[in-house]
């Protein structure tokens, strides 16, 4: 491993001499919608771990839920949402995003956004699981992409956002730590022992030099955690780190226990996990157990278009009792030619894989898909540290409540990009927390040494995933959480050792940040007395009126 100081990277090292005022970390919607807003009155850097396209958005299959036919409407909504987020959801937060919703879609097609539309020119709507009405905005079957490609092309054709990719922050530069413990009472917070965040260490991933970035203010939209667990249909970039990051610097975290398990990914020993969207169940698709029985109206009402988490849970139940490997979705009432016209993508994926939809039921099972909770903030998107926003997956508005509905991620991502900024817009052109100005000492690496091998982070990586897919999954038992917090605990040692005894790199952040977030993850478990929305315990069944209240830690 080699490394280099900060004046000998480019271009880090030329960003680093310029004041910077909003520090970005994150290349999905949160973070390039962000991006754009906060550009329009500040300079902007935009950190981006790997290359600007990679990270959850991208893999987005469904849509952006929003109120946009005349014969939907904002309650109806409000009440969709409210209802899968299982009596957890902040109902002033949905109706800000509710509302707003349409103002920022309206934004994203201005931004050259192509959502698909009809013959007559109108958007084509689609319905998925919890939606009462058509309200998914898509472009095709992969609107993640479409929408990250007109950001892209958006924020790279604004002057003032410098864009970094392949770097990754390490941690956040403290006021506490930066003062030798000095903490200005104006600029702190309450819960903020650390005082105000004035920026942070960033890790270029390719030459593994370390410096400091300073900045206003800095926004997490770093996106999920899926990688936590060993099945996932989030990319590999998806390993927590903001989350990971805002609580070392004692920002407030809830809600973790409440993961979401997409019910449908692709069942095939040649496939990485592939998200078979929510709207092929819009559309008239049908799960059957390995029986062939239609087994999700034993389970809620609206069959197969219930509630992502009632189907995963189901779909678990089912595989319990029969101990098949996956269920099928039968896609046999869409006719072949509009499956392969509005679902291109899956069709295609299918195909690969010797599956002939929809003639041939598709083999699915559940994998880790959305985060639910977060980083907590408020309507505008500040956490409890000052100077600290987080917008997207790593962020909890308590818009999603203990489940989020189906396509309601991208929308929270971009109206609380939009709010952040207006919010933010007179401190930092008013200038009145000038921490960019600010020289921060460089990353010290003390007596660390390069790293000789990296099998260890490899061998730590896949037990920490599988001990979360088989202890902390769908369903959850005390035991086995408890189990899951010895384990971790043992774990915590080695990594501890190894991330101050060796230089760091890329892979050592994120298996440090992957068991922060497990971690916590099983630490909200184990305090959830109950079970709710997503987080399903055998020892306590069923909701309890006194348990519906967020998870803080």
């Amino acid at each position: 491993m080699t490394t280099s100081s900060p004046k000998s990277q480019s271009p880090a090292a030329s960003v680093n001499k310029t004041p910077a005022k909003v520090l970005i970390l994150g290349s999905g919607i949160a973070g390039l919608t962000s991006a754009i807003h906060f550009s329009e009155f500040s300079n902007v850097i935009l950190l981006a771990k790997s290359s600007l396209d990679e990270g959850n958005t991208r893999y987005a299959q469904g849509g952006i839920a929003s109120v946009w036919s005349k014969s939907d409407s904002i309650q109806e909504h409000k009440a969709d949402t409210l209802e899968a987020g299982a009596g957890l959801c902040n109902e002033q937060i949905v109706d800000i995003c509710v509302s707003e919703g349409p103002t920022a879609v309206q934004s994203l097609i201005d931004w050259g956004v192509q959502f698909t539309k009809t013959e007559a020119s109108d958007y084509d709507l689609h319905q998925e699981g919890g939606h009462h009405k058509r309200r998914i905005l898509h472009a095709q079957d992969f609107t993640g992409r479409a929408i990250e490609e007109a950001l892209i092309a958006k924020v790279r054709s604004i002057p003032n956002i410098s864009i970094l990719e392949n770097h990754m922050a390490i941690d956040f530069i403290m006021e506490g730590k930066f003062n030798d413990g000095k903490i200005d009472p104006k600029r702190a917070t309450p819960g903020s022992r650390l005082g105000a965040c004035l920026g942070a260490y960033v890790l270029n991933c390719e030459t593994n030099g370390i410096f400091p970035l300073a900045a206003d203010m800095t926004v997490i939209a770093s996106g999920g955690a899926g990688k936590v667990y060993l099945y996932t249909t989030n990319p590999d970039v998806a390993t927590g780190d903001g989350i990971a990051m805002a609580y070392r610097a004692g920002a407030r975290i809830a809600n973790l226990e409440f993961m979401q398990f997409h019910p449908t990914c692709l069942y095939h020993s040649n496939a990485k996990t592939f998200l078979i969207t929510e709207a092929l169940r819009g559309e008239g698709a049908i799960l059957r157990n390995i029986a062939g029985e239609d087994f999700m109206k034993r389970y809620h009402e609206m069959g197969s278009l219930a509630p992502r988490y009632v189907v995963s849970q189901a779909i678990d139940m089912e595989l319990k009792k029969t101990g098949a490997a996956h269920v099928w979705l039968d896609v046999s009432a869409i006719n072949e030619h509009e499956f392969r016209e509005k679902f291109p993508q899956v069709y295609a994926t299918c195909e690969k894989f010797g599956i002939k939809p929809p003639h041939d039921k598709i083999p699915v099972v559940p994998a880790a898909h959305y985060l639910c909770g977060g980083i907590v903030v408020d309507e505008h998107a500040q956490t409890s540290v000052r100077g600290l926003l987080a917008v997207g997956e790593s962020a909890c508005t308590g818009l999603h409540g203990a489940n989020r509905l189906a396509s309601n991620s991208l929308l929270e991502a971009a109206v609380f990009a939009r709010r952040a900024a207006s919010h933010a817009r007179d401190h930092l052109v008013k200038n009145t927390i000038p921490n960019a100005a600010k020289t921060l000492p460089e990353w010290d690496f003390g007596r660390a040494v390069d790293m000789e091998e990296q099998i260890d982070i490899a061998a730590t990586w896949r037990e920490i995933r599988s001990l979360m897919w088989n202890y902390v999954g769908i369903v959850r038992s005390n035991r086995r959480l408890k189990r899951a917090r010895e384990r971790l605990s043992l774990i915590r040692h080695e990594v501890n050792e190894d991330y101050w005894k060796f230089k760091v790199n890329r892979d050592l952040i994120e298996l440090r940040n992957l068991l922060s977030v497990s971690e916590l993850i099983v630490e909200c478990a184990l305090r959830r007395k109950e079970s709710r929305g997503l987080h399903v315990n055998v020892d306590f069944p069923r909701a309890v009126d006194n348990e519906a209240k967020d998870t803080i830690l």
